[in-house]
């Protein structure tokens, strides 16, 4: 018998005796004999937990990632240093086996851990209010747009073509069913067509999305389009990288609303696509129109600090029809992260990888296009993210940079399709001078 079955002989014989079979076949009689295998399973000879060791270890050993070759690509999942606190404090089991904090008197760790993070989140967007995690961040930008329309009482969401392409499709997902109108203002030059979101403000529009460094790595000017939709009593939803926000003006100083981004950076390993976080703040005339957890801080009888959960507006808790939203669970565990890795890092940290990412992506840039052979699709300001164009098909590219042990960026061929044979690089504070010196010179070679 093997050990990870858990019917011995004996059991399979008292449970045909219940059912009143003499054969485990007589179980599938209702199969039809047609379809029925009549042969075993063409299946190797059970092997021992060693051998099956060494085979998923030799089976891994084919998916290359970040920690073992060179990584270029970002395009909404990024690799970034984990500090080795993070990766400790979250395996701790009262952490990594709690889930919904009911009962406070209780849950008084997993309160207060939301309640940092939340205060945070905060800190780094410069709002009033955090809610606990959303899923992602394609998620929190869907709740965003929720909020606002419930807020306004108007249906008409506009977004910059520039926020990230899974995004976009998310949104428009859900607002069809929610019988709001979503249109999309195109780019121009890499950034949000300023003009033309100024013009398409109404006094329809609940809510303008702008996301900023967005997709494609370029920094957005905000000033024009928060002043516009402000005069319409409109709301303005920023969506960040929180990394970038160690160097650049956050939500707060912009005048946003409400901001929104993914937490993946900070702290949680990209794990091949997932999972992530979605952070959401806002100001504190919406707090109550947020989807969501809140944790709040109080005092109990005797003076003692404590934690409990407050605004609660989910459907778990009041009326399905009466809730903010049908978010039930937030993603605590990749927000321990986020919070661990935001105490270690601290703000001069925080500050000194944002430099690390700008600096590097902007000498990977120079050097790719010093040849004239690559050329950025902008000339505009950019993070961490900057895409390349050249008369090079992207498979050449690709293909190119896999066989010299590299993995390359991010085609844009299929989501913005004016960019043909445009590649989108991402280049963190973790890539070292060596990496991109090599990947000049791969580049160079690919013809």
């Amino acid at each position: 018998m093997f050990p990870y079955l858990p019917a011995t002989p004996e059991d399979e014989k008292i449970i045909l005796e219940r059912l009143g079979l003499n054969a485990t076949e007589e179980i599938f009689r209702d199969i039809p004999e047609s379809v029925r295998l009549k042969r075993d399973l063409k299946l190797d000879d059970p092997k021992s937990e060693l051998e099956m060791g060494l085979i998923l270890k030799s089976l891994s050993r084919k998916n290359w990632n970040a920690d073992s070759v060179p990584m270029f690509l970002g395009a909404g999942v990024y690799d970034h240093y984990i500090p080795s606190t993070v990766r400790f404090a979250i395996s701790r089991s009262e952490f990594y086996t709690a889930y919904t904090p009911y009962q406070p008197e209780i849950s008084q760790g997993t309160l207060q851990v939301i309640f940092e993070y939340q205060t945070m989140i905060c800190n780094l967007t410069e709002m009033d209010v955090s809610n606990a995690s959303l899923y992602d961040g394609a998620s929190a930008a869907t709740e965003a747009a929720f909020m606002a329309a419930e807020s306004t009482r108007r249906r008409q969401i506009l977004v910059s073509e520039t926020v990230h392409p899974d995004t976009r499709r998310v949104l428009s997902t859900y607002m069809g069913h929610r019988g709001l109108e979503l249109i999309t203002i195109p780019m121009k030059d890499g950034v949000t067509d300023s003009e033309r979101m100024r013009d398409a403000i109404s006094d329809k529009t609940a809510a303008v999305l702008i996301q900023t460094p967005n997709f494609l790595g370029y920094l957005e000017e905000i000033t024009e389009v928060e002043k516009q939709i402000h005069k319409n009593k409109g709301l303005l939803i920023l969506s960040v990288d929180p990394i970038s926000l160690g160097l650049f003006k956050s939500p707060g100083e912009w005048g946003a609303d409400i901001a929104i981004g993914d937490g993946q950076s900070l702290g949680n390993s990209m794990s091949f696509g997932g999972p992530g976080l979605g952070f959401m703040a806002c100001t504190k005339a919406l707090m109550r129109k947020m989807p969501g957890r809140i944790v709040g801080q109080t005092r109990d009888i005797d003076g003692n600090r404590g934690f409990v959960s407050t605004l609660q507006a989910r459907e778990q808790h009041i009326r399905r029809e009466k809730a903010t939203s049908n978010i039930c669970s937030n993603q605590a565990l990749n927000a321990l992260a986020a919070t661990v890795y935001l105490t270690t890092m601290g703000k001069h940290g925080l500050q000194e990888a944002a430099r690390h990412c700008y600096d590097k992506a902007h000498y990977a840039a120079s050097l790719i296009t010093e040849s004239g052979k690559y050329q950025l699709a902008y000339k505009k300001p950019f993070f961490k993210e900057f895409p390349i164009i050249s008369t090079v098909t992207v498979h050449k590219i690709q293909s190119g940079l896999l066989q010299k042990g590299m993995i390359g960026g991010y085609s844009l061929n299929q989501d913005y399709p004016a960019l043909q044979n445009g590649i989108l690089y991402c280049v963190t504070e973790k890539r070292t001078k060596q990496e991109i010196d090599c990947l000049v010179q791969a580049l160079e070679e690919i013809e």
